[in-house]
């Protein structure tokens, strides 16, 4: 049971940073585009700006998420490692550590010291890293599956309001784009409460209001710098 539920928390993380990824995608792209869309810039400019954002974004994403979880698996390894040898060289400790972790969670003495028994009778190693450190050593964090992840969902997300700026008619670029947007950021806060099991209100209010606060800014930007530049 415990290691179904290490399972789905392993696919829940990947999960996590796909609608990271999105979000990201989302506004970092939609900003890019409505702030370059503000200075009056040709379809071609917007769409080159916005692929080169997007190609950008996703490598860096999917670098930065690579990067993150592979420090993350190193030291569940070490972690496995030091286990292993606690377990060689000190196995009495180690059994007493036990016992007193299930005493702590309301075990007497004497169902704690054969809980320890029977739980370590087939896989000593996997049971103490799983009570000790919730740690399934077959179920390590995988991190080319968060990149590759992260990577995706970015293009996905940045894909939303490119083709909206794209396709929009030029005095309502800046319009369906934002709508695009903050409709695009709705239902990313609301997968994203989904799986954290969060308030979806909050978690979609949150996104909505960071994202249009982003993209005012970016859009006042562009006005300003093609005002100044004349663009």
């Amino acid at each position: 049971m415990n290691g179904d539920s290490q399972t789905l928390n392993s696919k829940l993380n990947w999960l996590r940073a796909g609608v990271l990824g999105a979000n990201d995608g989302i506004v970092s792209t939609a900003g890019l585009v409505i702030g370059v869309a503000a200075t009056g810039a040709s379809s071609s400019v917007i769409a080159t700006a916005g692929f080169a954002a997007l190609v950008s974004g996703a490598v860096s994403m999917a670098l930065g998420e690579y990067v993150s979880v592979s420090a993350q698996r190193d030291t569940e390894r070490a972690l496995v490692e030091k286990e292993r040898w606690d377990l060689e060289h000190t196995p009495e400790a180690e059994r007493l550590e036990l016992v007193g972790i299930l005493q702590g969670k309301g075990l007497s003495m004497e169902t704690a010291e054969r809980a320890v028994v029977e739980l370590t009778e087939e896989d000593p190693l996997s049971a103490h890293l799983d009570i000790e450190l919730g740690i399934d050593s077959k179920e390590l964090t995988d991190p080319r599956l968060a990149a590759i992840s992260s990577a995706i969902s970015f293009v996905l997300g940045a894909l939303l309001p490119l083709v909206a700026v794209l396709i929009a008619p030029n005095d309502w670029r800046v319009s369906i784009t934002l709508v695009a947007t903050l409709v695009s950021l709705g239902i990313t806060g609301s997968v994203s409460a989904w799986l954290a099991d969060a308030h979806h209100g909050r978690s979609v209010a949150r996104l909505i209001i960071g994202g249009a606060v982003a993209l005012g800014v970016t859009y006042v930007i562009g006005v300003v710098f093609g005002v100044a530049f004349g663009a």
